[in-house]
């Protein structure tokens, strides 16, 4: 089983970059399983076409009692599809619904029983947080695949993320596998993104250019794959999935400093005020 990572910042487009991915790999042949670790629970919305019930949700409302069928919920081209959950808007940390959903699907030997090909984790955050970090901590994923735009806040996270990959890749051989560009943000620049990539020893394996029908697509709940399968960004969503299927280009990554990334926003900064000039 091929057990892969994808985080990023939050809003910068890793469910869409997922559910894509997920679909493409389906649609190939692949037996498939997202887990969506953000506590909103919307990671699997466009594979299933609506929100499914939580794991957490689920725990508050049965207890321990909890089969198979209560958490794992099949969505388009077989894919299996689970939510972690968060608590209740004020309490309690947002990563505990990770931790808590891989104990019982473990208990569950979930993995075992549907013998999956791949298996996705879609993460939030930039690994400040022990619950978004397990999956790394414990060896759940064997490479990591990070979202992000041209924007400075999304660089610092991805360089965030890269420095706790770096922490446990000696422990349980977890590794970048690359970096996913989406290019949506104001400033749509591939080369600082591959600049940075190439800083971090890896590079970006797979661009994702801003367009119509991914908005259109999330707004009927489906992926681009499912809504308009012949368009040319299904393509794009095709060829990236393919990319990580057989990507063995894996690396511990060398994240940059405070001072190579201030120097890379001066650059985007220039870029911005040129954009508006």
């Amino acid at each position: 089983m091929k057990k892969i990572c994808v985080y990023g910042k939050g809003g910068i487009g890793k469910s869409t970059v997922v559910s894509n991915v997920a679909a493409a790999l389906a649609e190939s042949g692949q037996k498939v399983m997202v887990i969506g670790c953000d506590p909103k629970g919307d990671s699997t919305r466009n594979i299933v076409g609506k929100k499914i019930p939580t794991v957490l949700d689920v725990l508050r409302r049965k207890g321990e009692d909890i089969q198979l069928e209560d958490i794992v919920f099949k969505g388009f081209q077989g894919i299996y599809c689970v939510e972690s959950g968060g608590p209740e808007p004020g309490i309690g940390c947002a990563g505990r619904g990770i931790i808590k959903a891989i104990e019982i699907l473990d208990k569950l030997k979930v993995f075992e029983t549907l013998e999956l090909d791949v298996l996705i984790y879609d993460i939030l955050g930039d690994v400040v947080c022990g619950g978004f970090a397990m999956p790394l901590q414990r060896h759940l994923a064997d490479e990591v695949y990070i979202v992000t735009t041209c924007d400075p806040m999304a660089l610092y996270a991805a360089n965030n993320i890269c420095k706790g990959i770096k922490r446990y890749a000696y422990r349980g051989n977890t590794t970048l596998g690359g970096i996913i560009y989406n290019g949506r943000s104001v400033v749509d620049n591939i080369s600082i993104v591959s600049e940075f990539a190439s800083r971090l020893n890896t590079e970006v394996v797979g661009y994702i250019p801003m367009s119509e029908i991914i908005v259109k697509s999330e707004i009927r709940k489906k992926s681009v794959i499912e809504y308009a399968p012949d368009h040319p960004i299904a393509n794009t969503f095709r060829e990236l999935a393919k990319k990580i299927l057989n990507n063995s280009k894996r690396v511990i990554p060398n994240p940059l400093s405070e001072e190579e990334l201030d120097e890379m926003w001066e650059r985007i900064e220039k870029l911005i005020e040129k954009s508006y000039s």
